[in-house]
């Protein structure tokens, strides 16, 4: 388990990519009323469960073209784990198995069972530090996908429409608490590994919309606390925080001068705090 409380936060820069689709928008890149991008949560910690299988690890939510067990649903992977045991059991061998599990938690209704397990590790929606610019491209197909009809050489072509976001830097905030890491039994070495996870967030998964180089982690800010429950909040770690938002218009990461504000983190550090900034993969 956890001895340490731990915030972190991580900026992402987006270009010429769809970070997040929404399904409800025609996959455009996800916004809030106003304008700003946005990477769900959900998104995020998928990128997370892909990663700890990268490195080797057992994770039981699976995405499909993830799935290396021969399982393509949960209940049959879970079903293949577990028969007659007890709720008890259930949840102790499910954080022992699976790292994802005991980071952040599952609830299991298989075999008429209602299971809640609250995971240490919680990560939020991701926000770009400006509100963004959605570009949109109609694309077609030249190859017929389709055999010719009436004797034409060529089939109708295919219409679609391509969303991207040209430029923008996202941050998402995070942190992971000692008490429910004693429940679950995540430590300092599964710590370590949701660590590398996020500075290689975007590593191996490259698609259409997210094209490789178009997205990467930047810099991942990490606080490490000196006790269980935070020497202080993790809205005041937030808060850190701070940027260059004077200009219209920022071309490049370095516009922002992101940084923290170190008057308040010296404060911070005489309480306990240690900060470590590291640059993203």
């Amino acid at each position: 388990m956890l001895m340490n409380k731990v915030d972190f936060i991580a900026t992402i820069e987006v270009q010429n990519a769809n970070p997040n689709g929404d399904p409800l928008a025609g996959n455009m890149p996800r916004t809030d009323s106003n304008g700003y991008g946005l990477i769900s949560d959900v998104a995020i910690k998928r990128k997370i469960r892909n990663r700890m299988q990268d490195q080797g690890y057992e994770i039981f939510v699976k995405s499909r073209d993830h799935a290396d067990d021969g399982f393509n649903s949960l209940q049959k992977r879970f079903e293949d784990e577990f028969d007659k045991e007890t709720d008890e059991e259930v949840e102790q061998r499910s954080n022992e198995k699976w790292l994802d599990v005991r980071t952040f938690g599952q609830v299991i209704t298989y075999q008429n069972r209602s299971i809640g397990i609250r995971g240490p590790v919680s990560v939020s929606m991701a926000k770009s530090l400006d509100p963004i610019e959605i570009t949109s491209m109609q694309i077609t197909r030249s190859a017929n996908s389709m055999e010719p009809k009436n004797g034409s050489n060529r089939a109708s072509d295919t219409m679609g429409t391509k969303h991207f976001v040209e430029y923008g830097v996202y941050v998402v905030y995070g942190s992971a608490s000692v008490f429910f890491s004693e429940k679950t039994g995540f430590n300092e070495e599964d710590l370590a590994v949701v660590k590398n996870s996020l500075l290689s967030l975007f590593a191996n998964d490259a698609s259409s919309a997210r094209p490789e180089g178009s997205m990467e982690v930047k810099e991942l800010f990490w606080f490490t606390h000196s006790n269980k429950l935070g020497n202080v909040s993790s809205a005041k770690i937030h808060d850190l925080l701070k940027y260059d938002d004077s200009s219209a218009e920022h071309e490049n990461y370095e516009d922002y001068q992101i940084g923290l504000n170190q008057e308040k983190l010296a404060e911070y550090e005489d309480k306990g705090l240690q900060v470590e900034t590291i640059e993203g993969l």
